[in-house]
C-alpha cells in the first residue's frame, strides 16, 4: 500500500487548486486536485505534507491540519489487480511565500463553488464536501473501477453518491 498526503491550502473564500497537465502518463491527467505526494523513507505525514506543499508551490504551509484519513481502491479493470492508497488529508491557511511554478501542473486558487465545475475525481469531490463541515477528523474508502467511483464510505457508513448538496 503507497502513504500519500494531499492538501488544500484555503485563503479566505478559495481554495489553491492543482491542474494536472504537465507529466506525462499521469493517472491525474486534466483533474483539478490539491497538492501532496508520496510519503518518503523516514517521513512523517507531516512532514510530507510540508515538503511536497514546498516542492509543488514554493510555500512554506504553517498550519496543515489533518482532516480526514482516505483509503483509495483502484482498479483499471475488474480483472487487474487491487491498487490501493492511504491519503493523509489536511487543510489550513497559514503560509508564507508566493506561489511558484509547479512541475506537474497549473496552480489556480479556486472559489468553493468554482470546485463543483472542474474536473475532479467524484471522491474528491465528496471528501471536499465534508471538508466545508464543522465535521471532525473523519475516514472515507473509496472504490474505483478505472475512473468510475463505484462506492464510497464515510465513517465506515455508505455514502449517498447522489445526494449530496453543496452549501
Amino acid at each position: 500500500m503507497v502513504v500519500t498526503t494531499l492538501g488544500y491550502i484555503c485563503h479566505q473564500d478559495q481554495v489553491l487548486m492543482l491542474h494536472r497537465v504537465k507529466k506525462k502518463h499521469d493517472i491525474n491527467q486534466d483533474k483539478w486536485i490539491g497538492i501532496g505526494g508520496k510519503l518518503e523513507n523516514g517521513e512523517t505525514v507531516l512532514t510530507c505534507m510540508k515538503r511536497e506543499c514546498k516542492e509543488e508551490t514554493g510555500l512554506d504551509w504553517k498550519d496543515p491540519t489533518l482532516r480526514a484519513i482516505i483509503t483509495f481502491n483502484f482498479r483499471k479493470n475488474p480483472e487487474d489487480e487491487l491498487f490501493s492508497e492511504l491519503m493523509f488529508l489536511y487543510t489550513g491557511s497559514d503560509y508564507e511565500g508566493n506561489l511558484a511554478d509547479c512541475p506537474e501542473g497549473d496552480l489556480v486558487w479556486k472559489n468553493w463553488q468554482q470546485i463543483r465545475e472542474l474536473n475532479l475525481w467524484k471522491g474528491d469531490l465528496i471528501f471536499l464536501y465534508y471538508m466545508q463541515t464543522s465535521m471532525p477528523l473523519f475516514y472515507m474508502e473509496l472504490n474505483y473501477l478505472g475512473d468510475t467511483l463505484i462506492s464510497a464510505t464515510l465513517n465506515d457508513q455508505p455514502v449517498d453518491l447522489e445526494d449530496l448538496r453543496w452549501n
